[in-house]
């Protein structure tokens, strides 16, 4: 499990035994609001939360009736060798039930959890019921070769076939000489439905690359490597360099094709091995302050050598081999900041993807109420607040921070890439140094970009259908934005009958604008165009009201208000449900078109 799971109480009689499960997993306890007296964070609806965590690939241990989170994460349900594990636990703690996962570590976590608990772990998994394991998920440190052939073994298994163990026993099975082998080594093995393969993963792999080498030359040049000395590609735990090379494509693209993490020492540190290495280069020294990358590297992680340098034009690799599977991996991580946008505020409108990178971040960076927003999925984690205006001062801290090998979440309202970070994050990459950009570390963090609902989606849906025909979005600051640009580009909106999203209309200093904005369009569409106001979106003091154009007021609209002016054609529709807005596209000039045509013929 890559993720630490978490314990969720939901009443007074559970939450004793929760808090002695978090004890024993070093988890946290999330409690249902004013049911619960004492936990890590609080949440207001159990569905919800739980379909979030579960969302975000957090494993989920639930003191309470089963029936509770299998409503919750139901409609999630895809893939089961991807979802998180699920496991409810009585509220007395006599009964732990794995519910989901039991390919991801479930069925292990109930049995952990059961232990501490004195109680039974109600496991119906037909391989652990019959064996005591899950064949497809075999120890730390050790990789199924060929995991699509896990479930015809099983069967066979299970078909009173017997199993027989060739090397080392990892599952702690009596060999009964059977027909299901399970192979345990280091060199590559043919598995099949009759035999399933598992590498203990003692190899670190150590690479070294000229700048923009081309990633096939490193890739050939360790698959030659491998195979030349009889090790599996599955038996490497990871791969190590130089942190100077943390963003490589070569190396990252070696590191995903093995699917194993890539890790970073300074020249420092693999200069410490220096009197351990087969080939040290004063070449080397001079250009990065090591005798040896490839070799260095593979020496910090553990071991001994077993494969001295190779090398190709542009690429160099290693290999050494410890005496057990490496499962404490040893250097750090490629620093990643995640810019991502947690839409108007309220969990649903929050993206799966968005919640995992959140759930995943060590370390949350963001204007405090958006942080704030994510509810329990922030809690226990670092967080910096940053006040409005400090946006710059924002994005350099996340990637510094990030640079020194962190997971960093950056953390905006809608989607981060419209009128919020992400902009900010490139251009100070862009910017040289001298030029108040962010250090070199900073260049080679890995910077991951996730959608979020806008609030312009946000509140077009609130509408109706505003947004069925071209449309821009305008922000009235003029704290970043020139004056007469804002001019400029309202004359040219109105002028080309788009619906218009203002964004940022007003502030306590900035109070001109929008009139001016009400009083050009006015100009080019009628005065009864209808004008959407949507303030605090998705949050429960979410207002929405409409107006006519010529009876918009400045003094109705506030920073959080998203104010959606339509085109000529925009139209306000009394329905069962109240007034919803819509901007038609054109389908009634087709279809009259049509029947004129028709008609013709």
């Amino acid at each position: 499990m890559a993720l630490k799971p978490v314990v969720l109480a939901l009443s007074r009689s559970g939450e004793e035994v929760a808090h002695r499960v978090a004890a024993r997993l070093g988890a946290q306890v999330h409690g249902r609001a004013g049911r619960v007296e004492k936990a890590d964070a609080y949440f207001p609806n159990a569905l919800d939360h739980a379909r979030d965590l579960f969302a975000a690939g957090v494993p989920i241990v639930g003191v309470c009736a089963s029936g509770i989170l299998i409503r919750a994460v139901a409609p999630l349900l895809a893939d089961k060798r991807a979802e998180p594990p699920v496991v409810s636990v009585s509220d007395d703690g006599s009964v732990v039930v794995p519910l989901l996962g039991g390919h991801r570590g479930a069925n292990r976590l109930a049995a952990e959890i059961a232990e501490g608990l004195e109680a039974v772990a109600a496991v119906t998994t037909a391989g652990d019921v019959a064996m005591g394991v899950a064949l497809d998920a075999p120890p730390a440190g050790y990789r199924l070769a060929n995991p699509e052939d896990a479930k015809a073994a099983m069967a066979a298994l299970l078909d009173g076939q017997g199993v027989k163990i060739a090397g080392e026993n990892i599952f702690g099975l009596e060999d009964q000489g059977g027909v299901v082998e399970l192979c345990v080594s280091d060199a590559p093995a043919e598995g099949g439905a009759a035999r399933l393969v598992y590498h203990p993963q003692r190899f670190a792999l150590g690479v070294g690359c000229a700048r923009n080498c081309d990633p096939d030359e490193l890739w050939r040049l360790v698959q030659e490597t491998l195979a030349e000395a009889g090790i599996a590609p599955g038996a490497v735990a990871c791969v190590a360099s130089i942190d100077l090379k943390a963003d490589e494509p070569a190396m990252n693209e070696v590191a995903a094709r093995l699917g194993v993490p890539l890790r970073l020492f300074t020249a420092e540190e693999l200069e410490a091995h220096a009197d351990r290495l087969a080939h040290p280069s004063d070449v080397v020294l001079a250009e990065v302050g090591c005798h040896g990358v490839s070799e260095g590297a593979a020496l910090a992680c553990g071991g001994d050598l077993v494969v001295e340098k190779r090398k190709t034009a542009n690429a160099t690799c290693a290999v050494t081999r410890s005496d057990a599977p490496i499962t404490e991996m040893p250097g750090r991580a490629r620093g990643r900041l995640s810019v991502v946008g947690i839409g108007p505020g309220q969990a649903a409108w929050r993206t799966p993807e968005v919640s995992r990178l959140v759930a995943e971040a060590e370390e949350l960076v963001g204007y405090g109420l958006y942080i704030d927003l994510l509810g329990p999925l922030a809690a226990g984690k670092a967080r910096s607040d940053f006040p409005l205006g400090g946006e710059e001062a924002r994005c350099r801290y996340a990637l510094e921070q990030a640079a020194k090998g962190k997971n960093v979440a950056l953390v905006c309202s809608g989607d981060a890439g419209i009128y919020a970070m992400g902009a900010l994050v490139f251009e100070l990459l862009d910017r040289g140094a001298d030029a108040q950009g962010v250090s070199d570390a900073a260049h080679r963090v890995d910077v991951v970009c996730s959608p979020g609902v806008s609030a312009l989606q946000g509140a077009a849906a609130r509408a109706g259908a505003p947004l069925g025909h071209d449309f821009c979005t305008i922000s009235l600051s003029d704290l970043l934005t020139p004056r007469d640009d804002i001019l400029r580009r309202l004359h040219a909106a109105a002028e080309g009958d788009f619906v218009i999203a203002f964004y940022n209309p007003v502030s306590k200093t900035r109070r001109t604008l929008l009139a001016e904005a009400r009083d050009i369009l006015l100009q080019h569409r009628p005065a009864d165009t209808p004008v959407m106001l949507a303030s605090s979106l998705g949050r429960p003091e979410e207002h929405v009201r409409y107006r006519r154009l010529e009876d918009l007021q400045v003094d109705e609209v506030d920073m959080l208000t998203v104010v959606l002016v339509g085109s000529s054609n925009s139209r306000l529709a009394q329905l069962g449900e109240g007034p919803r807005m819509f901007t038609p596209r054109g389908y009634a000039r087709k279809i009259d078109g049509d029947l004129a045509a028709q008609a013709g013929k």
